[in-house]
Parts: C-alpha cells; structure tokens; sequence
C-alpha cells in the first residue's frame, strides 16, 4: 500500500493544475517543515502538525503530534480515522486534505482554500495603496514626467549657458547649467569657477587647445615634434583605432592638453600626469625611434638608464665648454679649480686643529663640514656658488698691507689689479718696505700685522728683497695666494688664472631638491671625504639614488627598506625645460630672481661684493 500526494493549485484564470508525488510507505508527515512529504507553507500549521498513517481494511488514521489539533469533516479533532473508501477532509490552517482510494493506493489531495473573510482583506489592502482614481494614466504619467527631467536638466540648464553669453564674470549663486559638471575645479582654475565661458567658448564643444594656450603660452611647448611623437607612440590596438574613428567623427584631434590635464576632478591640485603616460612611449623608445640618444625608461626602480650630467669638458677664455657624460666610475671635470676634499674634511691634520681653534668664531665643529662652505639658496633647493671672501676667506687671507686700523686685501678675481695694486705698493713705499705674499694663502685674515710691524722690516727684508716683480711672481707661483687654488699660467703680458667654473645643475633634464633631502647626510650621496682633487665630480649614481627610491610601481631592482616612491614626473616635466615639474618658466625665472636678489642681499649685509669683490676694508 502507497500514497499518493496530489498538489492542486489554481491559476488566475480558474484552471487547476495538479502535481502528483508517490510515497512507497505506510506513513507520511504533515507540517510546515520542508521535509514533510506534505508540506503546507502556512503561519497555522506546526513545524511537524500531524502522522498519517495506513491500516488494513483501507483504514486510514490521522493523529495530531503537538499541542494543535486538525478539523475532520468539520470537527475539531486531534485524532481520526477515515475510511479511505468513503473517503473525509481534514483542514490544516488555510488547507484542505481530501482523502480517497485508488485500488490500493491511499489518495490525498492538497489544496489552499481562501476564507470569504480574507479575500476581502485582500481586497480592502490592495484598493488602499492604489491610486488609479486619483493620478491620470500610466502613458499621460510617463510623458509628464519626460516633460519635467527634459526641462530640468536640459532646456534649463540651456537657457541658463545661452542668457550667460558674454558675461566675464557671472554672479555667485545657483546656475543652472553647473548640473552638468562633473566636479569641482582645481586650485590652479579656482579663479574660473564663474568664468564657464573662459574655456567653454563654443556650447556643445569640447576645450580646444588654443583656448589653453591663449593663458598658458609662456609655460609650455611641444615635448618634442610632433611626428617624433607621433612615431614614440607606437601602433594603437584594435580598441585605440575605434576610439580615434570616434574622435575625428566630432573633429575631435589627438594629443590635446585635456587628455593629460584633466578638470572637474574636485578641489586641491590638478593631479600629475600618470607614470603609464610616460612610459607608454620611454619604454623600449629605441625600438620606435632607432635615431634617438634616449635610454630607455619604464620605471625608476626596474628599467632606467644611467644618469648622464652635463660637465664641463673646458674652459676657453670665458667660454664654458661642456659634454655629457655616463656617470660610470671616475669622472673628472676641468672646473678651473685645484682643491682637495679629502684634506679639508680631514680630522686630524693642521687644518682640523685650525677648525677647533676657529670653532667659538666661526660655529664649526671639530673639524670642517660640508655646511662650513657650501650654503644653500633661499628656498633650499641648490647652493649658492663658493665665495672667496665669505667661505674661503677666513682661513686663506689676501690682506697685504696694513694702514693705521684698516687692513687692504688684494681684488679676488682681478689678476691684473693684483698685478697693478702690488707694483702700486712697491713704488709708494720703495723696497724696504717687503710683504710675506706666499705666506699668505695660509694666513687668517687680520694676522698680517703678526709680520708687518715696522720692527720686523729687516726680517722681512730678509726673506723678500722687496722688488714688485719678485712680489707678483711670489704670489701666481707654487705656495702663492693664487696658484695653490687655481689654474694659473704665465703670459707674456703677465699672469693669467683660469676661470672657475661651479655650475649649480648638471642634469637639466632632471629635478633635484636638496631641501626634500635635508634630512641626509651630504656624504651619504657624496663621496667628497675620499677626493684628493678638485676635479672629481662628486654626483650620486643611480645605484645610490636607488638605495631609497623605488618606481611608480613601488619596485625595485635592490632592496629598500623604507621605499620611496617616485613616479616620473617627481623629477622630470614635459613641457618646461630646466624648471621644477610643475612650475612655469614664469614662476621659475622669478624664483631665480629671487634667490639671486636674497643672496646678494645677504651678501651685502656681510660687507661683501655679490661674485668676487675688489677691496675689503676692515676696522680690526
């Protein structure tokens, strides 16, 4: 004996639709629980309601398992037994069970049966929320509500740009057309942000690029010509051909300001040019461009060439003379100086000790630092060119006679007025009067009475035989003032010393700020403490620079323990040459001017001539 479970559910329409199930067993469960063979989804039935099981004879017992009864045949029961044959109904909540025979199959057939009462609750709930008598119909409905966005966020916003034509400056407060803007400007626009029409000149056009250069003509140029860059590019993929067809559709070209620049990306700075825009061509760029003397570079940690500083090679007459070199090993530079670091930096020789007995005077330390000559321009970036007077001075004295309380110098940088001021002292004062001028390069400043006292004439006498000639020779030779530091050849008219040369950028291709780094030692990147001559070119590699910076990508070729990352455009820029990323050739030539002016200003303060200065006059 079996049964067999007939689901009967009614379409919208009044068909029946029946679902038989064949349960080979002599009992089934009914319930809300999902494993019931018969489950009846209803709040009023138990998880487990009722067994019902089959007897002998065609019986057919029903028994409720928990605390809720079952009605059967309209009585409320929690126990029946049915005659299969005659056959009964039993309700459970909203259901209502059938039972019947079929030869020897027990047939229950389930069905959800709605009271009079609830379908009027249904009917009542369902007339409350609607408003079919109210609001016109759906398709009137729909049009008016095209009606409004159209108006809206179109003619609206239309009228609004239309009725602006020709205002500079519009007036602050809601306009219309600003609901199409994607953002806010940035700081360098912000002065626009009521001047729509200062780069929207045309309605239903996008920025052309005469518009940007009609404020930006003095800051930026072509970063190379446009076919070079056209080939650096490459061949465009399928995608990038399809978007090109769109563009020149709209008569739209490539290569415009705003596909790098891009506005309405908030407030705060317009954000740099990505690194993928740079390394899109400057990688593999030889393979595109076989006549280029670029290296390749996609990342300053992976893949990027070895610096290459612009040093100087010669010097003819006042001509500078310059040539690019790999920074590979050694580099000498012919800078016009004879200087050795490793000395000067030493901690224990003669000029150490004169550091420590100088330290209370001159702020140094127990020896001489990089900071001791080398002093940084006002905003910190570079350095300002070593002075004789200011940085040398103190140590290598020039001072040659001495009148009352006031102590003459020879003119620094003026061979010629050495020449002329020393044939000028031997003739006012005829040849007793000698002058220690090998001497002095070694001398501090204010020491020259030590030896020029009258009583220390005949000394004086001894040593030099006071002839003007004999005086000048003394100074441009070996041991002289001159010739200990400089470059210094005979001519028939005289002397000539070589012009020195102290460039304050090598790479101007590149951006370097000694302020972003001030927290480093300077002999971390520069190896000066080892140099024994002036023309060892002291620039860090790339190996050292990579010791703290990694790419855009945040990798790198060697280990970094705290990595900075630097995208490309941390040091170089794309359209103004030889400034800072980012900054305008205006902004860059008023900063220069302005460091020039603070350190000649500063320089005046000290009593000192802005490049070499002619005479110095002291009250010691």
């Amino acid at each position: 004996m079996s049964f067999i479970v007939r689901q009967i559910s009614n379409t919208a329409d009044g068909r029946q639709i029946v679902r038989p199930t064949t349960y080979e067993q002599v009992e089934i469960c009914v319930g809300r629980d999902s494993a019931c063979e018969i489950h009846l989804p209803d709040l009023a039935v138990e998880m487990r309601h009722a067994l019902i099981a089959a007897r002998p004879g065609g019986q057919v017992h029903i028994e409720a398992l928990g605390d809720m009864g079952f009605e059967a045949d309209g009585r409320a029961v929690d126990r029946v037994t049915i005659n299969a044959a005659v056959g009964g109904e039993l309700s459970f909540g909203r259901h209502r069970l059938t039972v019947s025979k079929e030869g020897e199959d027990i047939v229950i057939a389930v069905e959800r049966v709605a009271s009079v009462a609830d379908s009027t609750d249904e009917k009542d709930v369902n007339s409350l929320f609607k408003l079919d008598g109210v609001l016109p119909g759906r398709r009137v409905s729909a049009w008016v509500l095209i009606g409004l966005v159209l108006s809206a966020f179109l003619i609206w916003p239309i009228y609004s740009y239309a009725t602006s034509q020709g205002v500079k400056k519009r007036e602050a407060g809601f306009h219309a057309d600003t609901m199409w803007s994607s953002g806010s400007l940035s700081i360098a626009h912000k002065s626009l942000e009521n001047n729509c029409q200062a780069c929207h000149v045309k309605e239903f056009e996008t920025v052309k690029d005469e518009t940007c250069m009609n404020c930006h003509k003095h800051d930026a140029h072509d970063h190379a010509k446009p076919e070079r860059l056209a080939a650096a590019m490459g061949p465009k993929s399928f995608g990038g051909k399809i978007e090109g067809m769109f563009m020149a559709s709209f008569g739209i070209p490539e290569g415009r300001c705003v596909e790098c620049h891009t506005e309405h990306e908030g407030e705060g700075r317009m954000e740099p040019t990505a690194q993928q825009f740079c390394s899109d061509c400057h990688t593999n760029l030889k393979s595109r461009l076989p006549d280029t003397k670029l290296g390749g570079a996609g990342d300053f940690g992976l893949d990027h060439p070895q610096f290459q500083p612009l040093i100087t090679a010669g010097i003819d007459g006042d001509k500078r003379l310059t040539k690019r070199v790999t920074l590979s090993g050694a580099i000498s530079e012919d800078n016009g100086l004879k200087f050795p670091h490793d000395i000067h930096m030493s901690k224990s020789n003669g000029i150490a000790r004169m550091a420590q007995t100088m330290k209370a005077e001159q702020g140094w330390g127990d020896s001489l630092a990089c900071k001791d000559c080398h002093v940084r321009t006002p905003d910190g970036v570079s350095f300002k060119p070593t002075d004789m007077e200011e940085d040398c001075g103190m140590c290598h004295s020039l001072a040659f006679d001495q009148i009352g309380g006031t102590i003459r110098t020879l003119r620094h940088g003026e061979p010629s007025q050495v020449i002329a001021d020393l044939r000028a002292f031997y003739r006012s004062t005829g040849p007793s009067r000698p002058i220690n001028l090998s001497g002095m390069s070694r001398r501090r400043p204010g020491e020259y009475a030590a030896f020029e006292t009258a009583n220390d004439y005949a000394a004086g006498a001894r040593a030099w035989p006071g002839q003007a000639d004999e005086a000048i020779r003394a100074v441009f030779s070996r041991g002289g003032a001159c010739y200990d530091c400089h470059v210094v050849t005979p001519t028939g008219s005289g002397w000539s010393v070589k012009k020195v040369v102290q460039p304050t950028r090598y790479m101007n291709k590149g951006w370097f700020n000694h302020d972003a780094h001030k927290q480093e030692d300077c002999q971390s990147c520069h190896k000066a403490e080892t140099s024994k001559v002036a023309t060892d070119l002291l620039l860090p590699d790339l190996k050292s620079c990579r010791t703290c910076h990694v790419g855009g990508t945040g990798e790198s070729l060697v280990s970094v323990k705290e990595p900075v990352e630097s995208t490309c455009a941390m040091c170089h820029d794309y359209h103004f040459d030889g400034m800072a990323p980012w900054q305008s050739k205006k902004q860059g030539n008023e900063k220069m001017k302005s460091n020039t002016t603070a350190a000649r200003q500063e320089e005046k303060g000290k009593g000192l001539s802005p490049i070499y200065g002619t005479v110095r006059f002291s009250s010691k």
